[in-house]
């Protein structure tokens, strides 16, 4: 048996969840349920200390899963409904590109990820989706039979496992995004495939509403947008793969897992261009506020399957819970100890603080950086490479003195010209 907490006339209940038990990821969109999905697991486990800058490997889920398995609780805790497996970076080149030299391997690191997203999934009303994303093979232009090896070699492991459906994440070109979805549609669960781009297209100029014809036809379910953006800005790239979508008189549903950092001042390569990537983008942070705007843009423009990528915390996926709960008839476990819009803070001991505890209040509120000499925006890095230059060739050995010899004068050379 399963309990939830549902909002009902301001008020705490209990409900039994019973009857959708057993339904999958479609049945659910189908049935127009909205999906909430989990944050940025790589980010998140960074700060904490589990998870390595610059390789972004997930074998976390091998040497440290007690603090894997502790994420994943606190997202389904904030209203999380999807547990997706920690999986970001585990093809086997990756895990061996640029000097890492890990004793797992992909193998070893997917399966584990399965064993914790499962196990949490089991505490709660909560699907399990097995992910794989861009590889390092694509941007070394290997062909299509061996980067489609790569994926084929992960999703092994997560029908082994039994995961409830598959995700395509993160890719920069729809070109690597159809190879992986032809590739998971042979495993027979439901595939969802999700491009890290804005309302420019991918990084050959594919637009939206292209990239997401060609999905729908390469067999995803499910298509939208992760990642590189803001959450607003992810919405109008999904709103115009909708519409793309439609125009080909296709049907599919919508997903959007952006990024928790606002990005106007983003190129199409989006949140890694910025000079503050990836050690300084705390000023950037969306408030929970802010998630609540998200989250009701997003369900307007029919967008269902709702989540958050790098910097969302479990208390910005419980603020998109939160906002969705007359939709959903359901508020998360984790609203137990948060006063809707405030509200809480009627019980604090200073007045003026107590005078915040209301909506209007926080709907208005200009949050200062507390940085008098900051700029509000930045410059982009936009060196203009993409696959196929040779500056993103990849390789098993550690960067040598010479290569970085070559992107230090091409960072110079990019800031000059900006």
């Amino acid at each position: 048996m399963i309990h939830s907490i549902v909002w009902l006339k301001h008020e705490c209940t209990v409900q039994t969840v019973e009857g959708r038990r057993n339904w999958g990821i479609l049945e659910r969109l189908n049935a127009g349920e909205v999906v909430i999905g989990d944050g940025g697991f790589v980010i998140a486990l960074e700060k904490r200390g589990y998870v390595k800058a610059g390789p972004w490997t997930p074998e976390a889920t091998v040497t440290h899963p007690e603090a894997v398995r502790q994420l994943h609780r606190e997202f389904l805790r904030a209203g999380a409904n999807v547990m997706q497996t920690f999986t970001f970076y585990a093809s086997d080149d990756k895990l061996e590109n640029r000097g890492q030299s890990l004793k797992y391997t992909g193998a070893q690191i997917n399966e584990a990820a399965c064993d914790l997203a499962k196990e949490v999934a089991s505490e709660g009303d909560a699907l399990v989706a097995g992910g794989v994303c861009q590889t390092p093979s694509y941007l070394s232009c290997k062909s299509e039979t061996e980067v489609k090896a790569i994926f084929k070699k992960q999703m092994e492991v997560f029908i082994k496992k039994n995961v409830d459906f598959l995700i395509a994440e993160y890719f920069e070109h729809v070109e690597e995004a159809e190879w992986a979805v032809q590739v998971l549609k042979t495993g027979g669960k439901p595939v969802a495939a999700s491009m890290c781009i804005g309302p420019e297209g991918d990084m050959h100029g594919v637009s939206p509403a292209e990239c997401a014809v060609r999905l729908v036809k390469a067999g995803a379910q499910i298509i939208g947008v992760n990642c590189h953006f803001d959450p607003m800005t992810c919405v109008q790239a999904v709103k115009m793969m909708k519409a793309g979508v439609e125009k080909a008189g296709l049907k599919a549903h919508y997903m959007v897992q952006p990024l928790a950092y606002h990005t106007p001042d983003c190129n199409c390569q989006g949140f890694i261009d910025l000079p503050e990537f990836p050690f300084a983008l705390e000023p950037r942070i969306l408030t929970r506020w802010d998630m609540h705007k998200y989250a009701r843009e997003a369900y307007k423009v029919g967008i269902r399957f709702i989540g958050g990528c790098c910097g969302f915390e479990p208390y910005h996926i419980r603020a998109v819970a939160e906002e969705l709960a007359p939709e959903r008839g359901i508020m998360p476990p984790g609203s137990e100890k948060h006063g809707m819009w405030g509200s809480a803070l009627e019980m604090h001991t200073k007045p003026w603080v107590r005078a915040r505890s209301r909506r209007e209040y926080w709907e208005n509120v200009m949050p200062a950086s507390g940085r008098p000499k900051c700029p509000s925006l930045s410059t982009p890095e936009c060196w203009g490479v993409t696959k196929g230059h040779a500056d993103l060739l990849q390789h098993k050995e550690a960067t040598s003195t010479q290569e970085m010899k070559h992107v230090l004068e091409m960072q110079k050379k990019a800031k000059s010209s900006a």
